[in-house]
Parts: C-alpha cells; structure tokens; sequence
C-alpha cells in the first residue's frame, strides 16, 4: 500500500493487525515520532551547522530515511534483510531524492563507518546497537526503545539484565523508563570517552525516544556519569528523594512516614532529559503537513515547560492515597505555586506533574481543593 507521510510518498507492505509477519515492519503508530524526528534534523541544522550525514541503521521501508533525505539531510538507509534495501531504494526514487542503502548489518555498518547522526530505531531494546552507535558518531544518537516493561519495571528481571539497572514498578513508571535508557546510554557512551546530553527525551504510545548530543572526552563522559545515581521511593506514602553517584544508599525505613516498604533503582539518568531551548526550536520546526502536528506541538510545548525532576507525580494516585477528591490541576498546581513552589505539568499524562515539593509539602499547599 502506499503512504503518504510528511510530504513524502512510500510503499510499504500491508501489515496485519499486529503488524506481525514476514513483511518489511511499518508501524503508522510511530508516525508522532518521526514527525518528532523530522523537526528535530531541521532544528539541528541550525545547532550544529557542520552535521550533514544521518544513518537509518535500521531502516525496514524506508521512511524515516527518505523523510530525512527530503528535508536536505545526506542519507544512508541500511537494513539486514534484502527485502527491506530493495523497498528504500524504490522508496528514494519514488521521491526524487538521493541517498545511500547499504545491505549491511547495522552494528558492523556503525563500527566501519562515521556518522554526523545515527537513528537506531529497533524493535525492542536498542541496547544490543548501543556500543556501535557511540563508537563512531559524531553529533547526535536519536534513540528509540519499545520495551517498556522492562524499562518500567514490570519486567524486573529482563529490565535488570538488558539495562544494567535497578529499575521499579513506582506511580511515575514512565519517567522510569527514561531514566533508566538514559542510565544505559550514558554508561554505554562512556566506554567510548563520550558524554552524552539529551537534547530532547519523550515516552510515548509504549515507547521511549531520545536525542543524545555527543561530546568527545573522557571529561565529558566523567561529567554524564556524574549525573547517574538512585531514587528512594516509599510504597506507603509515595515519598520519593534521590542522590548521585553509583553506589547506592538505601533507605530501610521511609523518612516522612516511618514505614519500611522503601525501593531502590538505579543507577538512573538523574540530570535534564531535554533542553528546554532546542525543545523550543524544535516546536518551530513541526510544520502544517505532518499529519501529527497538532500533537507534537502541544507535546514539544509541555516538554519545553517540564522542571528538570527525576521523578513525577500523579495527582489522582496522590489524592487517593490521601483520600481526597481530585480538582482541576490548573487550581491544583496554581496552589502548589501559591506556597512558593515551582511546579509545572508534564508529558506523561494529563494528572500528571512535577515539583521538588514533598508528598507532605504537597498535601498541605492543596489542601483547600
């Protein structure tokens, strides 16, 4: 069937409904994230003026490559299965547009060659891509992870083995998955002496995505490892700090209500998962023909307002748990402002929101609502 996406023209293969089968893989869900992706590779333009080659390391039909070569980018689609190269070769000629695709295996494509940006865009963990992927590029690494139960922590033990992290099941599961691919990624770059800064992070329909702006030194990589540490979080009463560095320093009793249900994760990504300005400048580049631009602006403006906390909370498992019923959160929040505490809103979901304010500290600036 052919698509139409972001101005460009693809053919891709009739998926089932769970877009399982023996077909080149093409999800339509993902469409936010190459929207996201497209805007991103024009802001960039304007921050590193120098970056002009991107790789689609795992390119399936084609789509995010072709729409990267259509908004000027120097394009190599790679892919392992034969199928696939045959489908983005006809893909950039359907289009008008020049680019590279390469038969090749994508860590051993990454290992040879050099890259101004790399999209690692797998099914699953993008863990087994990681060390090819920061051994050689230059800028930028756009990384997407689909496996969010092990992110999260529902799937402890897989999470554990394919991370390199404590991660755990919280109210604020979703940030979870972040910090726990950021962990992964910043550890995974300083291998190389690289440091990473996440320029732009989100976790969407099931999945996290992150753009990693690379700098090349051992200092640079002791800076990312710096900002790693562990969240203690209260199962009782949802008191949650947290500390840097890598040893861990676990609470046996929860310090704002006494009880000893008291969790641990980590080592998790605990500095800025985005760049509130280039968040910004990415919003400028959403443009009217990407079938998504409604959402991607709103979720790019509620990025660009988000505080720099690794942890969220949610507003109606807050109140549940003081029994209380939920007002709006424009109120909710104004009051927690009122009580002289930052607070902003955040990506996750509507109820949801962050502040360095306590759980108690909460309770008590909105207890009017």
């Amino acid at each position: 069937m052919n698509v139409r996406e972001g101005g460009v023209e693809v053919e891709v293969p009739e998926q089932g409904s769970e877009g399982i089968g023996d077909e080149v893989f093409f999800n339509p869900v993902q469409e936010l994230n190459r929207d996201v992706t497209v805007a991103v590779l024009r802001a960039y333009e304007d921050r590193e003026p120098r970056a002009e080659t991107y790789l689609d390391a795992m390119a399936a039909s084609g789509i995010r490559g072709v729409r990267a070569a259509a908004a000027g980018w120097d394009v190599t689609c790679a892919d392992i299965d034969p199928d696939a190269v045959d489908l983005c070769r006809e893909n950039l000629a359907r289009n008008d547009l020049d680019g590279e695709v390469v038969h090749r295996n994508a860590n051993a494509l990454m290992h040879e060659s050099v890259f101004d940006v790399v999209d690692v865009d797998p099914f699953g963990t993008p863990v087994p891509f990681a060390d090819a992927a920061f051994a050689n590029t230059r800028d930028l690494v756009c990384v997407t992870a689909t496996d969010t139960a092990p992110l999260c922590g529902a799937h402890f033990d897989s999470g554990v083995r394919k991370y390199g992290a404590v991660p755990r099941n919280t109210d604020y599961h979703a940030e979870m998955g972040v910090r726990v691919l950021l962990s992964a990624m910043a550890r995974t770059a300083a291998r190389y002496d690289v440091g990473v800064t996440p320029v732009l992070t989100h976790a969407t329909n099931h999945y996290v995505r992150t753009y990693l702006e690379l700098d090349h030194s051992a200092t640079d990589a002791n800076d990312a490892v710096d900002r790693l540490g562990h969240v203690y979080h209260c199962e009782d009463c949802l008191h949650r700090e947290h500390e840097f560095g890598l040893i861990a320093n676990p609470l046996d009793t929860c310090p704002a209500c006494g009880g000893n249900r008291m969790l641990t994760a980590g080592p998790l990504w605990l500095g800025p998962a985005h760049d509130a300005d280039f968040v910004d400048a990415v919003r400028e580049q959403v443009t009217d023909d990407m079938a998504t631009a409604k959402r991607a602006r709103k979720l790019l403006a509620t990025l660009a307002g988000e505080l720099h906390e690794p942890t969220h909370y949610d507003q109606h498992r807050l109140c549940k748990e003081w029994t209380r019923e939920a007002s709006g959160m424009d109120a909710f929040l104004e009051r927690l402002r009122d009580a002289g505490f930052p607070a902003s809103r955040t990506h996750y979901g509507g109820t949801t929101f962050k502040t360095p304010a306590t759980v108690a500290e909460i309770r008590e600036a909105t207890a009017g609502d």
